[in-house]
């Protein structure tokens, strides 16, 4: 077994746009399978780039969202987050959507790194940023299509909140392990920077 191996790329024969679909763009790729030659029509979901928010209080806290959501039918416990602008940089998308959604500030940043959501159809990444010592200092300005409530909790209470089902959004946990640890409840630094 050769750890080293690779498989061999695909190669891009055309693209047929597919219908747009309100924060995606479906499109389909047709490629030429690398050894068998035989073309095959794939789907990619086109998406702008995502932003998580891992923001905590002067005391420790942890800033949240509770919100309905459509895919699932249910109100989740979130960290906020949202789509980066077209030409927009994560930490200004981060920045951003903190105070949008929240109404909270902070001047202290640390980048936490980006992960691809789902890189067998999308062809985004989802970027996460640690907002420390955040504050409320703005009005929320949420966008014409949420319902969000801000509150925060402390670690054991987002403990808590997995447990029982209620906070199950793989990302925002994922943002949130890069700055806590959910199981001990050690904090720490994980050194990225953007």
């Amino acid at each position: 077994m050769n750890k080293n191996k690779k498989p061999a790329v695909w190669q891009r024969q055309r693209i047929e746009k597919g219908p747009h679909l309100e924060i995606l763009q479906a499109r389909f790729d047709w490629l030429k399978h690398p050894k068998s030659q035989k073309e095959m029509k794939r789907l990619v979901l086109e998406a702008n780039d995502w932003v998580h928010i891992v923001a905590t209080t002067p005391n420790n806290e942890i800033v949240v969202v509770r919100q309905y959501r459509f895919g699932i039918e249910k109100i989740t416990t979130e960290i906020p987050g949202g789509m980066l602008d077209h030409g927009e940089g994560s930490k200004t998308a981060a920045i951003r959507e903190l105070k949008e959604e929240t109404g909270y500030t902070s001047n202290n940043w640390i980048y936490l790194g980006s992960v691809e959501p789902n890189p067998a159809i999308l062809n985004n990444v989802c970027h996460s940023w640690h907002a420390k010592n955040a504050v409320q200092t703005e009005v929320m300005n949420p966008d014409e299509g949420e319902d969000i409530i801000v509150t925060t909790l402390t670690l054991d209470e987002i403990r808590h909140e997995i447990q029982t089902g209620s906070f199950r959004h793989s990302l925002a946990l994922l943002a949130l392990t890069k700055v806590f640890d959910l199981w001990n409840g050690n904090t720490f630094d994980s050194g990225l920077h953007p």
